[in-house]
């Protein structure tokens, strides 16, 4: 599916999103959720908010006290974004001299994030870098592995995931039942 959203088709012209990037990608379209509908679910390490739906937030909330009780630090980094913020994240990614075609494998275009339904959240722990395959190795990734699901959070981006996305143990998605 393609985005009809003036604003949306006009941002991916601007960055030179291939027209079939969804099709080739098998990646949904995800409308930005209502403002109306985000909370501020926690301030982040440094400070910032880290804003998710109500259910999402209720839900991160009990898997971060029960992983906690575990003796497991899990430290959200990144909740809801906007279009214009995943487009922000693809420039600074275009002035670093990346090109698109590498971009869209570590980043989905803006109106194809997960990130923008409020639903979504990056996770690493005490002492990883955040975003990087090194979460993988961690306490808190094996025990997301064995617990997120009882809590409504699947990991989206596994190894060879049918979206041509680099592998993601950091990004986990709430789905309420």
């Amino acid at each position: 599916m393609t985005p009809n959203d003036p604003t949306l088709i006009a941002i991916h012209r601007e960055l030179h999103i291939p027209f079939d990037y969804a099709t080739e990608r098998k990646l949904p379209f995800y409308s930005q959720v209502a403002l109306s509908e985000l909370i501020v679910a926690q301030l982040d390490d440094a400070g910032r908010p880290l804003i998710l739906t109500a259910p999402a937030a209720k839900a991160l909330s009990a898997m971060r006290k029960a992983a906690g009780s575990a003796g497991v630090a899990l430290l959200p980094f990144s909740g809801f974004r906007s279009y214009a913020y995943q487009k922000g994240l693809i420039e600074r990614k275009l002035t670093q001299g990346l090109d698109i075609k590498t971009i869209l494998s570590v980043l989905a275009a803006p109106g194809y994030s997960e990130h923008h339904t409020g639903e979504a959240i990056d996770i690493t722990t005490i002492g990883c870098p955040p975003a990087t395959e090194a979460f993988e190795s961690t306490n808190a990734y094996s025990w997301l592995a064995k617990h997120a699901r009882d809590f409504g959070f699947t990991e989206s981006f596994p190894r060879n995931n049918p979206h041509k996305l680099v592998f993601e143990p950091w990004h986990w998605r709430f789905k309420a039942s």
